[in-house]
């Protein structure tokens, strides 16, 4: 499986971006699908994951309300929808999917960089 996420770019604050993750492969690897970031000198975070039947789980408080995930199981894509963006949002996103079942996400995309200037 290969996961192609794009859709990153300079915004200003409070701008919008949606982002894509396109997976190619066994649709049976995806049957979750998710998003990360990682803001430069931190740890990676977990944002939010979508399972195949569009059950959502958001990891991170700071994007409640402004975020939302959502998936084309058509055309194996995952999307993440970004409003109201701040500054600390800046990051590289990146995509990941997994098997039903599994206990980590197995599946990476190469990841896509967001910047938000104030």
């Amino acid at each position: 499986v290969q996961l192609q996420a794009s859709g990153g770019g300079l915004v200003q604050a409070g701008g919008s971006l949606r982002l894509s993750c396109r997976a190619s492969g066994s649709t049976s690897s995806t049957y979750l699908m998710g998003w990360f970031r990682q803001a430069p000198g931190k740890d990676r975070e977990s944002i939010v994951g979508i399972t195949r039947s569009g059950g959502i789980r958001y990891h991170q408080d700071s994007v409640a309300g402004r975020f939302s995930i959502s998936r084309d199981n058509a055309k194996n894509t995952a999307y993440l929808q970004m409003n109201s963006l701040k500054p600390e949002d800046t990051a590289v996103y990146y995509c990941a999917a997994a098997r039903a079942g599994a206990t980590e996400y197995t599946y990476w995309g190469q990841g896509t960089l967001v910047t938000v200037s104030s």
